[in-house]
C-alpha cells in the first residue's frame, strides 16, 4: 500500500467460473425428461442466457450486450472495458444504435468480431440483434385477417 491507495487484486475468470457455475442468484433451471435439464441464467451479458462459461457475463472479463435501447427503435450495444473492472460505473463501453438492421448488423460484426474483441461471440451477437429487431417491429394496424370458414360449394349441403 502507497500513500492510503489499496489496490484489489484480479482473479483469473477461469476461476469465478468455478465458484459460480452451480449456486448463483442469476440460474433457472428447466427440467427436463431424465438427464436433459437445461440450465439457464439471467445474468446481463449473457447473449445466449445460457450457464456456460463461453457466455457468461460473471466470469469473462470481455463481454457484449444488446437490449433495446429505449422508447424509440434503437438498439443498445455495450462492450465491457478491460481495464476499468473495479469501478462499475465506467465499467460499460455503451453505444446506442438508430440505423436500418443491415448497418447496425454490421456495426455489431464490426465491434465484436472484426475489432478482434471477442470473434466467438459474433454469431451470438447477431442473433441476439436479430431477436431484439424483432420485438421493436411494431404490428402493421389494418391487416385482415383471412376467413378461415369453410367455403361454401353451392350445389352442396
Amino acid at each position: 500500500m502507497q500513500s492510503g491507495v489499496c489496490e484489489m487484486a484480479t482473479v483469473p475468470g477461469q476461476l469465478i467460473w468455478e465458484i459460480v457455475k452451480k449456486n448463483n442468484s442469476f440460474l433457472v433451471k428447466e427440467f427436463g425428461n431424465g438427464t436433459q435439464s437445461v440450465v439457464f441464467s439471467k445474468e446481463s451479458n449473457n447473449l445466449y442466457n445460457l450457464n456456460s462459461y463461453k457466455h457468461s457475463g460473471l466470469a469473462n472479463k470481455k463481454t457484449v450486450t444488446i437490449q433495446p435501447g429505449g422508447k424509440d427503435q434503437s438498439v443498445l450495444l455495450a462492450t465491457t472495458r478491460t481495464k476499468k473492472q473495479n469501478k462499475p460505473a465506467s465499467l460499460l463501453n455503451k453505444s446506442l444504435m438508430k440505423k436500418e438492421f443491415s448497418r447496425m448488423a454490421k456495426a455489431v460484426s464490426n465491434q465484436v468480431a472484426d475489432n478482434y474483441y471477442r470473434p466467438d461471440l459474433k454469431k451470438a451477437a447477431l442473433a441476439r440483434l436479430s431477436a431484439v429487431n424483432r420485438s421493436l417491429k411494431v404490428a402493421k394496424s389494418g391487416v385482415k385477417k383471412r376467413n378461415r370458414q369453410a367455403k361454401r360449394i353451392p350445389g352442396r349441403n
